[in-house]
Parts: structure tokens; C-alpha cells; sequence
């Protein structure tokens, strides 16, 4: 990731206001918790409520507490969506490969987000968030000035209680902001090259399929302190591609990611993580991997495939068993007050 002074900044003021147990608002349900109060329809051909996702947003009152489906029916909706004043939205696409929100902005890293949402309490299914940008770059499909590929972001997961099914994150460098507050992804598609999944977030990704498509790297997850809850658990997922990187490198000097039961390809580097900052340094530095962050948690668990040999991994990879692997769970990581199970899904 080409972190510049000003996003080093922004996390820094990110930091401050690190997830602690939620005090998120409870959605309103009726007694079946699969009930939403009403759903808004989206259709570019003009046969719904609305033609745009932006639209259909704003019909939506402030400070709605109950579940609220926007449904959107097959299409590329080229918009540019920022969500921080509404809660309980369920966002439902018919299907990620046919259903696609997408926007090409690449002026900062804050500032590209194709979709942002900064309230607790949202759900999406069945649709793909793409930055069309690096992607386009990269395939040279267009003219640009700067030839390099620069952080561009296909969505911002930055509230509690965020879920994700079947959806699809698409981009090349900085895809998912996953920043904070506790978040759940099941069987999702998620691609890029550098630092595709990064920030601060508490985060379970189950059954998903990582695609590395340059040189780079999986997470940069950025856990500052030893008693900050975050930390990326993926579980059951399938990691290929067809570039090459590690697993993690170290955005924060505690940083925590753990693959268990996942199938890895031989697009994972052999040494498999990297520690990328030093504490002590404002600016990030890259250490040998014969240095040992023992703040660092790095884990592999029953892990397999081509690219789960472990015999020349960092030697500071820690190796978790037992009772340590309890925490990992979906519910005692991020479940603890069964707010899955709630969401109308």
C-alpha cells in the first residue's frame, strides 16, 4: 500500500475512535426476525420505485431504526454511495455477477470509496462493489496519467454489526476498507493485489474465496494496541489467484490474522507474512524475516493446499492450539450478543 502523510494521519484519528463493545440500536423486527418493515425496489429499466440506489437511499427517513430492504434488481449501477446517518438497511442484489455497484474515483484513499458506510447495522447479499479504476489501469483499457496502480477502494465497512452474503469486492490495490466495529462475510468473493483487505476491523470471513490477481499482499491488518478486540479470522476459505504474495503484512504493531481450515495455493509466498512496521516508527518499515515481533499474530490452522507448507514460514508465526483457538470462533470473536442472528437474512 502507498500510504502517504495524510492517510498515516487519518488512521491515526481512526485509532482513536477504535471499536469497544457496541452500543449499537437495535433494528426493530416483529417476532420473526427474517421480517423487514418494507422494501424499496431499484431497476435501471424504470419497473421499480426507484432507478437509482442513490434515490432509493434517500427515500429512507433519518434515524430509522427498522430493517429496510432496497432490492435491486440486475444491472451496473455506476454511483458513488456514502451511508452515515441511516441504520437497519439490507441491501439485495439478485445475484453478485449480475448485480454490480461501481465507481471509478481515485483522488485519496478516502476519497475513492465506491461504497461507505459509517452507521452500524448494515446487510448486504448477493451483489459485487467494485472500483473500476486500478482494474482498468492495470488491463490498460484506458489512458492514464500515473502509470502505477494507487490505493482505490470498492467499499468502506466502517460501523458495528456489519454482515456480507455472496457479495463481491473487486479491486487491485486497497479493495476492502475494513476499518471498524464487527463484521461477518460469508461465502463472498474478494479480489485484489495490495493490501486488499485492510484497517482495523473485528472481522470473521467464512467460506470465501480471496483472489490475488499482482504481486502484494492479502491484509494489512492495523491493530495498535494488545488489548484491541480486532483482528481478521478467516475460516474455510480458499486463497488462488494468479499473482503472488503473502499472507499479511503488519499495518500496526499488534496486528492478528488467522487462517483455519482454509485452502491455500501456491500463489502464497513461502515465508507466508511480513511485518511491515516497526513500533516506535511513524513511517512504515520493512524488518528481515528473521526479526521477531512477538506482538504480531500470525496463525495458520489445518490448513491446506500447495501453498499451506509451513516449513519455511517467518519463524515468528504463532502457533495456536487448544483453548487459544476458542476465541476464534464466529460467536465468541464477533457474536458474543447474537446480532447475526437477528439480521433479517
Amino acid at each position: 500500500m502507498q500510504i502517504l502523510l495524510h492517510f498515516l494521519v487519518l488512521c491515526f484519528i481512526l485509532q482513536t475512535t477504535c471499536f469497544l463493545v457496541s452500543n449499537a440500536v437495535e433494528c426493530k423486527t416483529s417476532s420473526d426476525p427474517s421480517k423487514v418493515a418494507y422494501t424499496i425496489t431499484v431497476s435501471q429499466s424504470g419497473d421499480a420505485n426507484f432507478t437509482t440506489v442513490t434515490d432509493a437511499l434517500n427515500y429512507i427517513p433519518s434515524g430509522n431504526d427498522r430493517w429496510i430492504k432496497i432490492l435491486l434488481k440486475p444491472g451496473t449501477y455506476k454511483e458513488k454511495i456514502l451511508i452515515n446517518e441511516k441504520e437497519c438497511i439490507f441491501l439485495e442484489g439478485s445475484d453478485r455477477s449480475t448485480t454490480t455497484i461501481t465507481f471509478d474515483a481515485h483522488n485519496s484513499t478516502m476519497g475513492s470509496i465506491t461504497f461507505f458506510v459509517t452507521v452500524d447495522n448494515f446487510l448486504a447479499k448477493g451483489i459485487t462493489f467494485k472500483n473500476s479504476y486500478n482494474r482498468a489501469l492495470v488491463a490498460n483499457q484506458e489512458p492514464v496519467a500515473n502509470p502505477d496502480p494507487i490505493p482505490c477502494v470498492a467499499f468502506g465497512s466502517f460501523g458495528d454489526k456489519h454482515a456480507f452474503y455472496s457479495c463481491g469486492f473487486e479491486g487491485y490495490q486497497d479493495t476492502l476498507w475494513d476499518q471498524k466495529g464487527r463484521h461477518y462475510f460469508k461465502s463472498c468473493y474478494i479480489e485484489g493485489a495490495v493490501d486488499f483487505i485492510f484497517g482495523n476491523g473485528q472481522s470473521v470471513y467464512e467460506q470465501c474465496a480471496l483472489n490475488v490477481t499482482g504481486g502484494g499482499f492479502i491484509t494489512a491488518q492495523n491493530r495498535e494496541l494488545a488489548n484491541d478486540p480486532s483482528g481478521y479470522v478467516f475460516r474455510g476459505c480458499e486463497v488462488s489467484g494468479t499473482g503472488h504474495g503473502d499472507l499479511g503484512r503488519a499495518y500496526g504493531s499488534f496486528s492478528r490474522v488467522i487462517f483455519i481450515d482454509s485452502k491455500l495455493s501456491n500463489v502464497v509466498d513461502p515465508g507466508g507474512w511480513n511485518i511491515w512496521r516497526q513500533h516506535g516508527h511513524e513511517i512504515p518499515v520493512m524488518l528481515t524475516p528473521n526479526d521477531t515481533p512477538n506482538d504480531v499474530t500470525y496463525a495458520e490452522v489445518n490448513c491446506t493446499g500447495p501453498g499451506a507448507d509451513t516449513s519455511k514460514r517467518v519463524p515468528w508465526m504463532k502457533k495456536l492450539q487448544g483453548s487459544d483457538l476458542q476465541h476464534y470462533t464466529t460467536q465468541a470473536f464477533i457474536d458474543q450478543d447474537g446480532w447475526i442472528a437477528k439480521q433479517p437474512i
